[in-house]
């Protein structure tokens, strides 16, 4: 058996963490193999060594290893490497191979969340191991209607998924499709809900997202009660929700947790920031280049002045103030934390003011260019924000030909194209009533 073992490892016998032991008690002797950078070594311990010392036999020691849990006999040697992998020790004794879990979990502590900061709600983040994740969630969503399947994915990484759902809630097509769209999937690497999504998306070239990826245990609870299906991934703090339409995206979880006029106040102000944000450089090159009359004589006037020294036509600045406004907005998620804020406060200020004394820009454009900014920050949702990012480009082109008509006939059709869009049948602009409401909010809650 020895010989098997050693053969079906293959190459990996070849790797400096891959460790054999051999252990004997005087009577029998016990051959151990296991991958210490994956396995716990108390654990090899507390359930190989002390019941060896104890066993005056190879059936009392083959008793005792039934007897645990985590410890199955293992009869096709074709799966010694896959369990290798997983993280278990293989034991090999009187021609009988057992296989016994002693992963070591480095990464089973919630974090605190920082994506989806809430004032008043809970604090805590999911974890990388997902049945630390599934320990949260089922903390806040006792119900013995959820159930947990597990799938995996990628050829190489062979990454665990968990699928969870409450059988009494959730719709049967949409389980199945996605379910059909995880077996779809042929990549060798998967590390990630983002990459997860990609995948499973039959649409390649899509500008919004159609599943909800979250960091926050009490939103997937709320989404279970909703009918709605949850992936967790190994290694992954974060889950997947399923389906997911345009005002889930739209809807914080301090909705649920402040009264219903502050949360449908806050709500609105996210929807008018949206606005801004898409259509403000739009009517801004439309306005100034096309239909100055839109505006009173004062204000028209105050804009032509700020552009007095501007050398270029209006669309030429707003691309420059919008590059500079994306590269900050970059270079503050990609610059390390301690210096990252700082340095884009003070480039944005040095830049802004340099760029308006040099008769670049007008001042007007550095109101706007914070506006949008400022709105896009609004959004609660980073998936929809930086789908929200790219949207006013296309009303920005339209509004270098055809000005205010432009933008009008945009909108419209930006409306259409989410219109159109569905996530796993549901359709995207679908307005939740009642107990579907993504705020959380049901019949007879209004007194």
């Amino acid at each position: 058996m020895n010989k098997d073992i050693e053969c079906y490892i293959g190459d990996q016998i070849k790797s400096r963490d891959l460790e054999r032991q051999s252990l004997t008690n005087g009577h029998f002797e016990v051959d151990i193999y296991f991958f210490k950078s994956l396995c716990d070594l108390a654990l090899i311990r507390s359930c190989i060594s002390e019941p060896l010392l104890k066993s005056p036999s190879p059936e009392e020691f083959a008793k005792k290893l039934n007897s645990v849990l985590s410890c199955k006999r293992l009869d096709d040697v074709d799966q010694i490497q896959s369990k290798l992998l997983q993280g278990k020790a293989l034991i090999n004794f009187d021609s009988q191979l057992w296989a016994l879990t002693v992963a070591d979990t480095i990464n089973n502590k919630p974090a605190q969340a920082t994506i989806e900061t809430t004032v008043q709600g809970p604090s805590l983040a999911l974890a990388e191991n997902r049945m630390a994740s599934i320990n949260l969630i089922r903390q806040r969503y006792p119900s013995s209607g959820l159930l947990v399947m597990e799938k995996s994915v990628g050829k190489i990484s062979q990454t665990k998924l968990s699928i969870l759902y409450d059988e009494q809630l959730v719709k049967e097509r949409v389980l199945q499709e996605l379910l059909q769209q995880i077996d779809r999937i042929n990549a060798d690497i998967v590390q990630s809900h983002g990459q997860l999504d990609n995948l499973m998306s039959q649409r390649k070239i899509r500008l919004f997202p159609s599943m909800l990826i979250t960091e926050r245990p009490d939103r997937i609870a709320l989404n279970l009660a909703q009918g709605k299906v949850i992936v967790l991934m190994e290694g992954s703090p974060y889950a997947l929700i399923a389906p997911a339409v345009f005002f889930d995206f739209m809807a914080a979880m301090d909705d649920v947790y402040q009264s219903f006029l502050v949360s449908k106040t806050l709500v609105i102000l996210r929807y008018v920031a949206l606005l801004l944000t898409i259509t403000l450089p739009a009517l801004y090159i439309a306005i100034v280049s096309y239909n100055p009359v839109i505006f009173r004589i004062q204000l028209t006037t105050s804009i032509a002045g700020s552009r007095a020294a501007v050398p270029y036509p209006s669309f030429i600045e707003v691309f420059i103030m919008l590059f500079l406004i994306e590269a900050l907005v970059e270079a503050s998620i990609r610059l390390p934390k301690s210096i990252g804020p700082t340095a884009t406060t003070v480039g944005g200020l040095i830049l802004g003011q340099a760029a308006q004394q040099a008769g670049l820009i007008g001042s007007i454009m550095i109101i706007i260019t914070s506006t949008v900014a400022i709105s896009n920050f609004v959004i609660p949702i980073n998936a929809m924000s930086f789908a929200i990012r790219v949207v006013k480009y296309p009303l920005i082109i339209l509004a270098i030909f055809f000005g205010i008509t432009g933008v009008i006939s945009g909108v419209y059709c930006f409306l259409l194209y989410l219109a159109n869009m569905r996530s796993f049948g549901e359709p995207y602009l679908r307005i939740f009533i009642g107990e579907d409401s993504p705020s959380g909010y049901k019949k007879g809650d209004i007194a």
